[in-house]
């Protein structure tokens, strides 16, 4: 079977696989003609696409108003949090069509990757984000894959880099520090339940346990 790409940006991550946009890890709901388009968009984002070509790849020979393809966006937008006036993912290309302008980047597919591993995720302000492999950045920039918008946090103050179901915290020159279990860090490896503290914020990290196989079930017949 042929690789499908999913990709990450910002808070956000496209699976294909699942077909589902996920914010922070939860899904954030979108038409299946707007995924596609939104697909079409990161996959293409080194050029404008033309709204005569995105109309062809959604309606194929089909005719179809091009307040179609406007209403699409517009729900792409509110799903991503963006604006057409300053946007973050979609710009709108004046009279020609549109172009995805995010920092997107092209993550591995984990289904039948091997072993089963346990998910990592952190704990903070009564949420909970998904780490994602390779780098997560917190901070309070819009374009963090961990949003955390609180006091002595920096727009990009660290990141967490995953591989191979290992997580290490980085510190990315923040203004207040990283801090691991009370002590300021540049970099370290990170083990279930440890304590980050970014500026006024503190955060849990943790491992949850691969999901076994299911136990088998057996009734006496003679009883």
């Amino acid at each position: 079977m042929p690789h499908v790409p999913s990709y990450r940006f910002g808070r956000f991550v496209l699976d294909q696989d699942t077909r589902q946009l996920l914010l922070d890890g939860e899904e954030t709901h979108l038409s299946p003609k707007a995924f596609d388009l939104l697909t079409n968009l990161v996959a293409n984002r080194t050029r404008a696409v033309p709204k005569a070509e995105l109309q062809e790849r959604l309606w194929p020979s089909t005719f179809v108003e091009e307040t179609n393809l406007a209403t699409l966006v517009a729900e792409i937008r509110r799903a991503l949090r963006d604006t057409a006036t300053r946007p973050a993912f979609i710009r709108t290309m004046y009279r020609f069509g549109y172009r995805f302008v995010g920092d997107a980047a092209e993550i591995a597919a984990t289904a039948g990757a091997g072993p089963s591993r346990g998910k990592l995720r952190l704990e903070f302000q009564n949420r909970q984000a998904v780490l994602q492999d390779g780098p997560n950045v917190i901070g309070r920039a819009p374009d963090a894959a961990i949003y955390c918008d609180a006091t002595g946090v920096s727009r990009h103050h660290a990141r967490i880099l995953v591989s191979k179901g290992e997580a290490t915290l980085e510190d990315l020159g923040s203004k207040n520090g990283t801090y691991l279990q009370r002590k300021r860090i540049t970099s370290a490896r990170l083990s279930n339940g440890d304590e980050i503290r970014l500026g006024a914020v503190t955060l849990t990290f943790r491992v949850e346990p691969p999901l076994g196989p299911t136990d088998t079930v057996t009734t006496d017949s003679t009883s």
